[in-house]
Protein backbone atom coordinates (compact mmCIF):
# COMPACT_ATOMS: atom_id res chain seq x y z
CA UNK A 1 0.00 0.00 0.00
CA UNK A 2 2.71 2.59 0.72
CA UNK A 3 4.40 2.01 -2.59
CA UNK A 4 1.35 2.29 -4.71
CA UNK A 5 0.64 5.26 -2.49
CA UNK A 6 4.10 6.81 -3.37
CA UNK A 7 3.84 5.89 -6.89
CA UNK A 8 0.64 7.51 -7.18
CA UNK A 9 1.69 10.54 -5.76
CA UNK A 10 4.67 11.10 -8.43
CA UNK A 11 2.23 11.21 -11.19
CA UNK A 12 4.12 10.79 -14.46
CA UNK A 13 7.14 11.83 -12.75
CA UNK A 14 7.42 14.90 -14.86
CA UNK A 15 10.59 17.22 -14.10
CA UNK A 16 11.74 14.93 -11.49
CA UNK A 17 15.28 13.49 -10.99
CA UNK A 18 14.31 9.85 -11.43
CA UNK A 19 17.96 8.67 -10.34
CA UNK A 20 19.33 8.33 -6.84
CA UNK A 21 21.68 6.79 -4.24
CA UNK A 22 22.56 7.57 -0.99
CA UNK A 23 25.45 5.38 1.14
CA UNK A 24 24.35 5.69 5.16
CA UNK A 25 26.51 5.12 8.54
CA UNK A 26 25.35 4.11 11.53
CA UNK A 27 27.65 3.45 14.10
CA UNK A 28 29.75 -0.05 12.52
CA UNK A 29 27.28 -0.60 9.65
CA UNK A 30 27.46 1.24 6.14
CA UNK A 31 24.64 0.98 3.50
CA UNK A 32 24.53 1.63 -0.14
CA UNK A 33 20.65 2.26 -1.54
CA UNK A 34 20.42 3.41 -5.05
CA UNK A 35 16.72 3.93 -6.91
CA UNK A 36 15.48 4.83 -10.22
CA UNK A 37 11.96 5.84 -10.84
CA UNK A 38 11.70 3.51 -13.54
CA UNK A 39 8.08 2.20 -13.24
CA UNK A 40 9.22 -0.65 -13.28
CA UNK A 41 8.70 -3.05 -9.94
CA UNK A 42 12.30 -4.68 -9.19
CA UNK A 43 14.26 -5.11 -6.26
CA UNK A 44 18.03 -6.41 -5.72
CA UNK A 45 18.77 -6.82 -2.12
CA UNK A 46 22.23 -7.63 -0.55
CA UNK A 47 21.51 -7.43 3.08
CA UNK A 48 21.97 -10.40 4.98
CA UNK A 49 21.35 -10.11 8.69
CA UNK A 50 23.16 -12.29 11.23
CA UNK A 51 19.89 -13.22 13.69
CA UNK A 52 16.77 -14.17 13.14
CA UNK A 53 15.08 -11.17 14.99
CA UNK A 54 15.44 -7.92 16.02
CA UNK A 55 13.11 -6.77 18.98
CA UNK A 56 9.78 -8.12 17.50
CA UNK A 57 10.55 -7.79 14.07
CA UNK A 58 11.59 -11.04 12.24
CA UNK A 59 14.93 -10.28 9.94
CA UNK A 60 13.43 -12.00 7.23
CA UNK A 61 10.76 -8.92 6.63
CA UNK A 62 12.86 -6.34 5.92
CA UNK A 63 13.66 -7.87 2.71
CA UNK A 64 10.39 -8.77 1.64
CA UNK A 65 9.06 -5.16 2.90
CA UNK A 66 12.07 -3.64 0.94
CA UNK A 67 11.03 -5.65 -2.55
CA UNK A 68 7.20 -5.42 -2.04
CA UNK A 69 7.87 -1.42 -1.96
CA UNK A 70 9.82 -1.51 -4.92
CA UNK A 71 7.09 -3.57 -7.05
CA UNK A 72 3.87 -1.43 -5.67
CA UNK A 73 6.26 1.97 -5.91
CA UNK A 74 6.98 0.66 -9.47
CA UNK A 75 10.73 1.96 -8.91
CA UNK A 76 14.39 -0.03 -9.46
CA UNK A 77 15.33 -0.58 -5.58
CA UNK A 78 18.78 -1.96 -5.01
CA UNK A 79 20.38 -2.06 -1.06
CA UNK A 80 24.14 -3.38 -0.14
CA UNK A 81 25.52 -4.03 2.92
CA UNK A 82 29.14 -2.40 2.44
CA UNK A 83 29.80 -2.99 6.67
CA UNK A 84 27.97 -3.95 9.30
CA UNK A 85 27.90 -6.21 12.33
CA UNK A 86 24.82 -5.23 14.00
CA UNK A 87 21.43 -6.38 12.81
CA UNK A 88 19.63 -3.29 14.23
CA UNK A 89 22.39 -0.81 12.56
CA UNK A 90 22.01 -2.63 9.35
CA UNK A 91 18.24 -2.46 9.76
CA UNK A 92 18.04 1.23 10.55
CA UNK A 93 20.91 2.49 8.05
CA UNK A 94 18.68 1.06 5.24
CA UNK A 95 15.53 3.05 5.45
CA UNK A 96 17.72 6.03 6.31
CA UNK A 97 19.76 5.42 3.09
CA UNK A 98 16.28 4.74 1.61
CA UNK A 99 14.50 7.71 2.90
CA UNK A 100 17.43 9.71 1.52
CA UNK A 101 17.88 8.59 -2.40
CA UNK A 102 13.69 8.68 -2.61
CA UNK A 103 14.30 12.53 -1.45
CA UNK A 104 16.48 12.90 -4.27
CA UNK A 105 15.26 10.86 -6.83
CA UNK A 106 12.23 13.10 -6.30
CA UNK A 107 13.14 16.50 -6.51
CA UNK A 108 12.36 18.60 -9.34
CA UNK A 109 14.95 18.91 -11.69
CA UNK A 110 15.05 22.54 -13.44
CA UNK A 111 16.68 21.03 -16.41
CA UNK A 112 13.49 19.01 -17.70
CA UNK A 113 11.20 20.97 -15.58
CA UNK A 114 8.18 20.03 -17.78
CA UNK A 115 9.32 16.66 -19.42
CA UNK A 116 9.16 13.10 -18.06
CA UNK A 117 12.98 11.80 -17.32
CA UNK A 118 12.64 9.03 -19.83
CA UNK A 119 14.03 8.52 -23.38
CA UNK A 120 10.68 6.86 -24.36
CA UNK A 121 8.72 9.91 -23.05
CA UNK A 122 6.94 8.12 -20.18
CA UNK A 123 7.20 5.84 -17.12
Amino acid sequence: MLGQVLDRALGDKRGLRRFADATVPLDEALIHVAVDLSGRGFASIDLPFAGQMIGQLPTEMVPHFLRSFAIEARLTLHVRLLAGENDHHRAEATFKALARALELATRPDPRIADQVPSTKGSL
